[in-house]
């Protein structure tokens, strides 16, 4: 029997250990559920709800690979920050000379000015639901997104992200509004039915698609090494990646279950988030519309912060220039002049009258697919390099995964290269 004074001496030495832990988990919390989180950007949005509203629920499914293969290359991506402790852009530099990095960097920057110019014109278009014209919208967002990362710290930028990361609950609230048939979305969930139709095969790539972009690698390892996460905190960061990867298709679920179960019933299709939310008002009552198209600003704006931010990390890294959100802009003129500039350019061209946005998003898509076989390809490389990682190298097994979904991920890639440059080889069913 354990005497009272023993018992009162204090928590057990378990009990100790695991209220250590979580601190120093929510330490290192949040480069992981970032970068996923953003990964549900106007365009992931947009494809999430084009597929609940011309398939219903039968890709659910989907979402289950989908949701390791994200795991898998930005579990790799954290790793080589932590072990390194340098960023995706420096390593190539150092490992696989100027030239390659040059020509990567360089369509990196054509890329995501692209998805740049993509979110803010989804924030303009979610505004413009609650009658605020884009002239107004989109300078106070860009001045909102620049003064948040130039004026800040990477402690204080962090948790303004990790705030906004919340605001996509709002797609869950609007499932539950659209009140869907819960056993039809298990079971098409559980029971993968494949069709054989163009459109079908075309929206499962632009699913996959819109999962893992290029951007993501550089920021999230630009993140750990920003954050100063070691070998020694790498296996509580890891769980940081894992709940961040499993959050953000949860919310990409719940969109999907949110249109099929209203606009699918319907027959009403839709080329954009923005239309979604107007729809879905009168079908599923007014807040379900109200919350989506909040979903859809926060969503954009946040993305609108990242991408730049992604693209500044990645270029400086791999040119040699000091990068950094605590760097002011005497420390890293390179870094805050790129993020600054890429900021005008995005919500500039959004400002012009008439400017047709097709041929911007059409270019960055091609080159996100272009892209991403390359920055795959090189971190597989990276992560096996023993005179790098030591005993982090991949395993044999998690090397398997690794290399299946990177082969994986190129293929549906390219194959979304090749039907959008030459869309006639694919006649809709």
């Amino acid at each position: 029997m354990i005497a009272p004074a023993a018992a009162a001496a204090g928590p057990r030495p378990d009990a100790r250990t695991w209220r250590r832990r979580l601190t120093v988990f929510l330490a290192i919390l949040g480069p992981g559920i970032i970068t996923a989180n953003v990964d549900n950007d106007a365009g992931g949005i947009a494809t999430y709800s084009i597929a609940g509203a011309h398939f219903g629920y039968s890709l659910l499914w989907t979402l289950l690979p989908i949701t390791l293969a994200l795991i898998v290359v930005q579990e790799m991506s954290a790793r080589l920050g932590a072990i390194t402790g340098k960023g995706l852009g420096e390593l190539i530099r150092e490992n696989y000379g100027l030239r390659a990095t040059f020509y990567l960097l360089v369509a990196l920057l054509v890329t995501d000015i692209g998805n740049t110019v993509a979110e803010f014109a989804g924030w303009a278009a979610a505004l413009e639901i609650f009658g605020i014209p884009r002239w107004v919208s989109v300078p106070i967002g860009a001045f909102v997104v620049w003064w948040i990362v130039v004026k800040g710290n990477y402690k204080t930028v962090e948790k303004i992200f990790l705030i906004a990361c919340t605001v996509y609950l709002t797609y869950i609230v609007s499932a539950l509004f659209a009140r869907p048939l819960w056993k039809d979305v298990l079971k098409q969930t559980f029971h993968p039915r494949i069709e054989s139709s163009a459109a079908w095969i075309l929206m499962i790539i632009g699913i996959v698609g819109t999962t893992i972009a290029p951007w993501m690698q550089f920021y999230l390892q630009a993140s750990i090494v920003e954050k100063r996460i070691g070998a020694e905190e790498y296996r509580l960061s890891r769980w940081d990646v894992i709940v961040g990867c499993v959050l953000t298709d949860v919310i990409a679920f719940f969109i999907i279950v949110a249109c099929g179960a209203t606009l699918f019933p319907h027959g009403i299709r839709i080329a954009g988030a923005e239309q979604a939310a107007l729809a879905l008002k009168p079908l599923a009552g007014k807040w379900a519309g109200t919350l989506f198209a909040f979903g859809l600003a926060n969503a954009s704006l946040f993305a609108a912060s990242i991408l730049p931010l992604a693209t500044a990390y990645s270029i400086c890294e791999g040119l040699g220039f000091e990068a950094g959100v605590d760097k002011s802009w005497s420390e890293a003129p390179q870094f805050n002049a790129l993020y600054t500039s890429m900021i005008v350019i995005g919500a500039g061209i959004i400002l012009i009258p008439g400017v047709p946005l097709f041929p911007v998003l059409f270019l960055s898509q091609v080159l996100n697919g272009l892209l991403l076989p390359f920055v795959l390809v090189f971190m597989c490389l990276l992560v096996n390099r023993a005179d790098l990682m030591g005993e982090h190298v991949n395993g044999r097994v998690w090397n398997w995964v690794a290399w299946g979904t990177s082969a994986a991920m190129i293929a549906l890639t390219l194959g979304l290269v090749v039907t959008s440059v030459w869309p006639g080889l694919f006649p809709a069913a």
